[in-house]
């Protein structure tokens, strides 16, 4: 038998929170000594009190944790719960991180204002192009949203084109239909060289011709974007045009270095 203070030691928790666990029925001592209160543990409840400590700090509240243990969980299913749950925070750290960034890069944009360079813009037609493409909807047209469909849409349109042996005659096209509900049907698409009707997994469509777009290069990773946007929502105003829907996304040039990627920007326009 242990004193608390040693099962504590051994335990690698306080002997307060020994207290606590005993106070609420989690995990009892083994013994009460009735004159002195004091209280003594076995080193068999080491086991309960290491699954007590791994289920707490996977985010579970006490009465939780309770609940788990009375079930009798093995090491192979807490195994289990840590996977989950490093996923859960590796998503969440992915998001904050997005997050970050996106606000660093509005940050960027406060401090290029009123220097925005607009004399890239162009504007042009955009011939119809036969596309195969796939759909999923994001929450909004937020970046943070937009971000993690778009890029597995793509690398899963990429394998269904290269598994249907079509030929892919243009770079890949990004585009966004706003629903009534806020959210956002995204499209990623492959110019492709086929004749009617849908192929293999994939929907073929053709995308319709643009009479009028105003268009700008973006260099750098599509988290970076708001300031070309700006730039091009600028161009737009200050020459007479009204804009009609969301971006097209041309994306020319995509290495590995999200920072020396190269995409077109078009937004169809009309005079006002």
């Amino acid at each position: 038998m242990f004193s608390i203070g040693d099962f504590a030691r051994l335990g690698l928790v306080s002997v307060r929170m020994l207290r606590h666990y005993d106070a609420i029925g989690l995990l009892r001592p083994a013994h009460v000594d009735p004159v002195t209160g004091y209280r003594s543990y076995q080193a068999a409840q080491l086991s309960r009190l290491n699954r007590i400590v791994a289920i707490k700090d996977l985010g579970f509240t006490l009465e939780q944790v309770r609940a788990i243990l009375d079930e009798k969980v093995s090491a192979e299913e807490l195994h289990g719960m840590v996977r989950l749950r490093r996923a859960q925070l590796e998503a969440q750290i992915s998001a904050d991180l997005a997050r970050l960034r996106g606000v660093e890069a509005r940050l960027r944009t406060i401090e290029r204002e009123g220097h925005m360079r607009t004399a890239e813009v162009v504007l042009k037609s955009l011939g119809p192009v036969r596309v195969a493409q796939l759909a999923a909807r994001a929450a909004s047209y937020e970046g943070e949203h937009i971000g993690p469909v778009i890029q597995p849409l793509f690398r899963e349109v990429c394998r269904r084109v290269e598994a249907a042996s079509l030929r892919v005659t243009g770079p890949g096209i990004a585009y966004y239909e706003e629903e009534g509900d806020g959210s956002v049907m995204v499209h990623a698409c492959l110019p492709v060289a086929v004749g009617d009707g849908d192929v293999g997994d994939v929907e073929v469509v053709d995308l319709p011709r643009v009479e009028t777009a105003a268009t700008i290069i973006h260099h750098g990773s599509m988290e970076q974007v708001g300031p070309t946007f700006q730039a091009l929502a600028h161009w737009i105003e200050e020459n007479g045009y009204r804009s009609s829907g969301l971006a097209r996304e041309v994306s020319l040039h995509c290495p590995d270095n999200l920072d020396e990627w190269v995409t077109e920007l078009q937004i169809e326009v009309t005079a006002t």
